[in-house]
């Protein structure tokens, strides 16, 4: 009988579609697409206890926050730039990586959260099955872009316990702001498809008797200056698609760093006027479920400092 070859989820590197910019360059043999990574490690830029995410994920112990460098999008007003824009961090295997997840663990952390890991699906596939079978028993968070393709996630399903995607923009054409500021051609189309996937695999969140999510989908919006058409546009959409008791996450933590400046429309942060109409249009839809946040929280000191001490 003659033998068959194992296939890894790596050999998805070789000719790379992970996500929508389908790129099919070969990473394992050293080249680069819109991600800019290659090769079949990761890179980690910071691993850490995080307290200010949804009071559900961070709870009174933190978040077990994982950020890994580098990204699929190319967004101007990224508060991560320093670790997303450029090919940065510590390099680790994925069993070096399912090491930091335990040790997250053995912190305290509520659960794992995987903060911009498009670009590393396969190493954090192989990474969770390896953490799963040496005792990772939190739950694990996939913090996203949500510019992702369900063929891709759907190796993801069974390890992921919380998605957590951030549905950016609505509008589509050669002159959306997806484009615009993201460099994300079909961005909408694209993200509006992982979200449906993400929550097959999911479904509602799931609560523990502390209020900490153990299972589920809650969305991201950003609300950015100027753009309220956009924002309205999304929650419609979720309205529509997904059951009103879907969580989101309406952010108004928009601060205009990295290159915004270069787009006047986008350089400044909310008024209070334009997130008042935000949080309306919500309520309008009938949505039930969501966090809202303070004004204030649109200030550069809550950006995480990047320290890959727990690697």
């Amino acid at each position: 009988m003659r033998a068959v070859k194992a296939v890894s989820v790596l050999d998805m590197l070789s000719s790379c579609e992970i996500c929508p910019l389908r790129c099919r360059v070969n990473r394992l043999a050293g080249q680069a697409g819109g991600c800019r990574v290659t090769g079949p490690n990761v890179l980690v830029a910071s691993a850490q206890l995080h307290y200010w995410e949804e009071p559900c994920i961070s709870g009174t112990r933190g978040s077990g926050t994982v950020f890994f460098g580098s990204c699929n999008l190319r967004c101007v007003f990224c508060q991560n730039y320093e670790i997303s824009q450029v090919r940065t961090g510590r390099e680790l295997t994925p069993s070096q990586l399912s090491r930091v997840f335990l040790r997250l663990q053995e912190a305290g952390a509520h659960n794992v959260n995987l903060v911009s890991p498009t670009h590393f699906l396969p190493q954090v596939v192989l990474a969770l099955r390896q953490a799963r079978s040496e005792g990772l028993t939190i739950p694990v968070v996939y913090n996203s872009n949500a510019y992702e393709l369900p063929s891709a996630l759907r190796h993801l399903e069974g390890l992921v316990d919380v998605y957590l995607p951030d549905l950016k923009y609505a509008s589509e054409g050669p002159h959306a702001p997806a484009r615009r500021y993201s460099r994300a051609p079909g961005y909408f189309a694209a993200a509006t498809a992982a979200i449906l996937e993400m929550y097959r695999q999911v479904g509602a969140p799931e609560f523990d008797r502390e209020g900490l999510i153990r299972r589920g989908l809650i969305i991201r919006h950003l609300v950015l200056p100027g753009l309220l058409d956009e924002t309205k546009a999304v929650l419609k959409w979720i309205a529509e698609k997904l059951p009103r008791t879907v969580h989101v996450s309406l952010m108004a933590q928009y601060v205009p760093v990295y290159r915004a400046f270069r787009f006047p429309e986008i350089n400044r942060t909310l008024t209070s006027a334009e997130y008042e109409e935000a949080l309306n249009y919500f309520d309008s839809l009938g949505l039930e479920n969501g966090y809202r946040q303070e004004l204030g929280a649109a200030d550069e000191s809550f950006i995480p400092p990047f320290d890959v001490s727990l690697a």
